[in-house]
């Protein structure tokens, strides 16, 4: 995500608020192109997922993939990796928290906009 955010649990607990509020919009811009293109429910659920992982995970995913792909033989090329990391420590946590609260802001959506069809 790129943002300035707190070290530690506090950070990791900020990014999955931000990933949940990015699952439920990019679920309301698929749900509205779908509804005036006419799809069905899957196709709007599935492009809103893969939009909210990328744009809240984005960043920190690549790092974490990086540093598990490259091979950072020497300390100053481990260095130079970790120093472009915001929170090192706490990566994993954060990448895993934010897709986890991305998709289930993408359902908390879409049964709240179910919900509302239904009942009306």
């Amino acid at each position: 995500m790129n943002l300035p955010l707190h070290f530690g649990w506090l950070g990791v607990l900020e990014a999955a608020a931000i990933a949940l509020v990015v699952g439920i919009l990019c679920y309301l811009l698929f749900h509205w192109i779908g509804a005036r293109n006419r799809w069905a429910h899957g196709p709007a659920i599935g492009w809103s997922c893969l939009a909210a992982l990328v744009i809240a995970t984005g960043i920190d995913a690549w790092h974490l993939f990086y540093m598990g792909v490259v091979k950072l033989e020497s300390p100053v090329y481990a260095r130079i990796a970790l120093a472009k990391i915001h929170d090192p420590n706490y990566l994993g946590t954060r990448v895993f928290f934010s897709a986890v609260s991305a998709l289930c802001g993408v359902a908390l959506a879409w049964m709240a906009a179910h919900a509302r069809r239904g009942s009306a």
